[in-house]
């Protein structure tokens, strides 16, 4: 398989098939929310069209990067998603990087987003689907956060067959910024078990798969076939 590993800012033209990553924390907690009975997840341009959606849909689930704020229900946090019952609900997400990066391939044949949680499902996919190349889009600080690196690597590695051991890629995930920054309170919104279960593997059994629904990005999860 040809991979290719891109920050959102290098993306002069749209991929084929592109699996965008981002473990700290927007596909984390996508994962989280399905796992919680979410039934889709929109991915949000903006606050302001976040917002307007709940506006047009009191009923849907809004979340966002950071500390609270008026009109969204709750944040960006696994380890406060995980206490929260989604059963059939709708929930509109708009983060820093992870939305982002989704968003910039949305004319892709396939847009995938990932992160550890839903690793193997996802190179899964990837393998049933014959893709012989793909876009990894690394969101985190330009493309070199060392969390959503040493999970792409990790997921071509799989996606290719390899037989690889996740521990060196979860260390140097375990050991990034983002995870510092989250264990010592520098990023608001965050639950002292965030770092840990955003490094919890293959935590959840489906990929989530990204699809334009009537000009909405939209994540739903895919059940992963057995291998």
């Amino acid at each position: 398989m040809d991979a290719r590993f891109l920050g959102i800012a290098e993306l002069v033209e749209v991929p084929s098939v592109a699996v965008v990553v981002d473990v700290m924390r927007a596909f984390t907690v996508a994962a989280w929310a399905f796992g919680r009975g979410a039934e889709k997840i929109v991915l949000a341009e903006s606050l302001d069209e976040a917002l307007a959606l709940k506006a047009r849909h009191p009923e849907w689930v809004a979340l966002k990067d950071g500390p609270p704020a008026p009109g969204f229900d709750t944040v960006n946090s696994p380890g406060l998603l995980r206490s929260v019952d989604l059963g059939g609900r709708t929930v509109v997400q708009k983060t820093t990087a992870g939305t982002v990066g989704a968003l910039a391939v949305k004319e892709a044949s396939l847009v995938l987003c990932a992160g550890f949680v839903v690793a193997e499902a996802t190179a899964r996919l990837l393998r049933t689907r014959g893709c012989d190349s793909v876009t990894f889009v690394v969101t985190g600080e330009d493309g070199q956060a060392d969390e959503d690196l040493a999970c792409a690597r990790y997921i071509a590695r799989r996606a290719a067959g390899a037989g690889t051991d996740a521990a060196e890629f979860l260390r140097r995930a375990g050991e990034s910024r983002a995870a510092a920054e989250l264990a010592e309170g520098v990023r608001e919104g965050a639950h002292p078990d965030d770092v840990a279960l955003c490094l919890e593997l293959d935590r959840f059994p489906f990929a989530m798969v990204a699809t334009l629904e009537d000009s909405l990005m939209v994540l739903r999860p895919e059940p992963s076939a057995a291998a």
